[in-house]
């Protein structure tokens, strides 16, 4: 058993902090801020030096490497900036159900234009009267010689409005028992006739990322736009879940060791009654427990993310990964602004956005309760 990181793992870190602490601007981030307003010139720059997309193939553009070096470069963007980072890490959201399904004619035709900062890329799972539960879809997609007509909508989609393409989950046979054995995964191009986005609304944090409400009516897809196979887009898509919850999991885990970092400098140069506030036992203690959390997160994320780069798909490890990471973000991000006490509350200091950037992290990927399910269910196996 070796904890270790290979040479290769530690520069591709050091690569990702070093960019996000040269081009991670603080004015710059919170006037992107305020206009809720994508980092596209930070994520083409990204996308030039191979960030994005890190885990595909070559010949699409990416540089061939896997799940945790991608899961390193996400935690070390989100610990730079929570807001700019999270908007870089989830600009190729979905495209991973592509790389792992799709067509090899897909694969070349969508996945370089991804990598290479081209376009943006959404998953159009969740729906507006389903939520949490993909066992069966609303949205409808029937085969019309050779083409896929698409109708539906589809609610809280990242990249939204923004995507070139969104991976839809449609029910393709709704009389399929159990439902869910009617479901597939189509990719409908943005610019087809027929589909429309709309902002979603104000959000309480992640407000460099695009989320909206997207409809399909009578959109004609080609045939050959079926990822993988038809009937398989749920199962399909709780094996992509293992995979991004993994990468939701190192965006928690960099936002909390972000807070920290900027509670620890607070403390370190803060005098109250005479002395550091850092010297303070009560200070001590809480900065313990907080760093005690960011490294048992990261422990897990790393097993999860080598885990899956060994072929091994494992829902309890990934939602408990997941689950504990974003309870630690939360956690951390919250004792940030304790420790920094008014000033915490303030734009300024960076901490109170940490924290409503964290929140999301326990929500999207399925709900810390839908992660409990997953995890008890493994644990308790079929009951006789």
């Amino acid at each position: 058993m070796d904890f270790e990181l290979s040479r290769s793992q530690k520069e591709i870190k050091k690569a990702a902090k070093d960019f996000a602490k040269g081009e991670f601007d603080k004015e710059l981030i919170l006037e992107l801020v305020k206009k809720h307003e994508f980092p596209k010139k930070i994520w083409k720059k990204a996308a030039d030096l191979g960030f994005i997309g890190i885990q595909f193939p070559e010949e699409y553009s990416g540089q061939g490497l896997g799940v945790l070096e991608n899961i390193l470069v996400a935690e070390e963007f989100c610990s730079g900036d929570s807001s700019i980072g999270s908007a870089l890490i989830l600009s190729s959201f979905a495209s991973e159900c592509i790389l792992r399904f799709g067509s090899n004619e897909l694969k070349e035709k969508f996945l370089p234009l991804v990598a290479e900062g081209k376009m943006l890329s959404g998953g159009a799972f969740t729906e507006p009267n389903h939520g949490s539960d993909i066992t069966f879809m609303d949205t409808t997609a029937v085969k019309d010689s050779d083409e896929w007509v698409v109708n539906g909508a589809k609610t809280f989609i990242t990249n939204g409005g923004h995507a070139g393409f969104y991976t839809v989950l449609c029910q393709t046979d709704p009389d399929a028992v159990p439902t869910y054995k009617g479901i597939s995964m189509i990719l409908v191009e943005a610019e087809q006739e027929g589909v429309a986005a709309m902002d979603a609304g104000e959000k309480m944090g992640i407000h460099l990322v695009p989320t909206a409400e997207v409809t399909f009516k009578d959109v004609r897809v080609p045939s050959s736009h079926l990822i993988g196979k038809e009937g398989r887009g749920f199962y399909q898509a709780l094996e992509f879940f293992d995979e991004s919850r993994i990468l939701i999991a190192a965006q928690a885990l960099g936002i909390a060791q972000g807070a920290f970092d900027r509670a620890l400098a607070y403390v370190k140069q803060r005098e109250q009654f005479g002395k550091k506030i850092a010297q303070f036992q009560v200070t001590q203690h809480k900065l313990a427990d907080m760093a005690t959390k960011i490294e048992l997160a990261r422990l897990i994320t790393y097993k999860a993310a080598w885990n899956f780069d060994q072929g091994r798909i494992d829902p309890k490890l990934t939602s408990m990964t997941k689950m504990f990471a974003a309870r630690t973000a939360v956690e951390v991000a919250d004792e940030a602004i304790q420790l920094l006490g008014g000033y915490g509350y303030m734009a300024d200091y960076e901490v109170e956005r940490f924290y409503r950037d964290a929140k999301i992290t326990e929500i999207y990927e399925g709900t810390k309760e839908i992660q409990k399910n997953t995890i008890a269910s493994a644990i308790i196996g079929k009951l006789k």
